[in-house]
Formats: structure tokens, C-alpha cells, sequence
């Protein structure tokens, strides 16, 4: 399957679709592995992030604690590229459903939710793919 890649044209008409105002100018992305589908990252992304997100077919995404754009696997090498792209009904959501190289997890796991509640404690269900430096 192609990377996901449209017109900057496009991409506005549909950026203009979607409802920013809910959370001060973002809106909230999931990332998912297309070939697991496991929900590997949630994170937030403002105009310019899903603008860039669209037109170049890697996920950029909107640092909250940095204030900044990012584009994911940018320094690691561990890119997001996008396969296919949803949108919620409330049009306040994006799901990219991506290729995720070597992991999302900034922590060495593969996934970012790589801990469940099973009974009365969290537990680690996921397994490391990389020690981070």
C-alpha cells in the first residue's frame, strides 16, 4: 500500500472541515499500526500538523509541553507513514492508521499503551523493541 499523500489544495478543504475548537486550536489524533492494528500513540495536532500530515504522508503532530510541531521518528528514525487517514463524526478526531517503524513508545515499547489494569494493579503487557539512549 502507497503512502497516504494529498494536494496542499486539498488538504485545506479538508482541514477547513474540521473542528478545532474544542481544544484551543487542536484536535486529537490516534495513531494505529495498519499491519497489527494495534493502537500504537494518541497525541494532538493543531492546522499546521495536519496540514503537513497530509501533504507529505508522515505524521507530524502539535507538542503540548514543547509547543511545537513534530514531525514522529524525525530525530529517531522511527517514522509514522501514513497509509490511511479517518475522521470522527464529531470532525474533532483523525485516525491514521500508519507504518510504524521500530516503535511509537519514546520508552523502547512498540506501543505507547503497553500497560494494563488487570485486577488490582498495572502490569506490563508489552515488550521492549529498543533501549532508549
Amino acid at each position: 500500500m502507497e503512502r497516504f499523500k494529498i494536494s496542499e489544495n486539498t488538504a485545506e478543504k479538508i482541514i477547513k472541515t474540521l473542528n478545532f475548537s474544542k481544544l484551543n486550536g487542536l484536535i486529537a489524533v490516534i495513531a494505529q499500526d495498519i499491519k497489527t492494528n494495534k493502537v500504537v500513540m494518541s497525541a494532538f495536532a493543531n492546522e499546521e500538523a495536519i496540514k503537513m500530515t497530509l501533504t507529505t504522508g508522515y505524521a507530524h503532530y502539535w507538542s503540548r509541553s514543547r509547543n511545537i510541531l513534530w514531525k514522529k521518528g524525525e530525530t529517531s528514525g522511527h517514522l509514522q507513514i501514513v497509509k490511511e487517514v479517518y475522521i470522527d463524526c464529531d470532525q474533532d478526531a483523525i485516525l491514521l492508521k500508519i507504518d510504524q517503524i521500530t516503535a511509537a513508545c519514546h520508552t523502547g515499547y512498540f506501543s505507547c499503551f503497553f500497560r494494563r489494569i488487570i485486577d488490582d494493579k498495572l502490569e506490563i503487557v508489552g515488550k521492549k523493541v529498543f533501549e532508549p539512549k
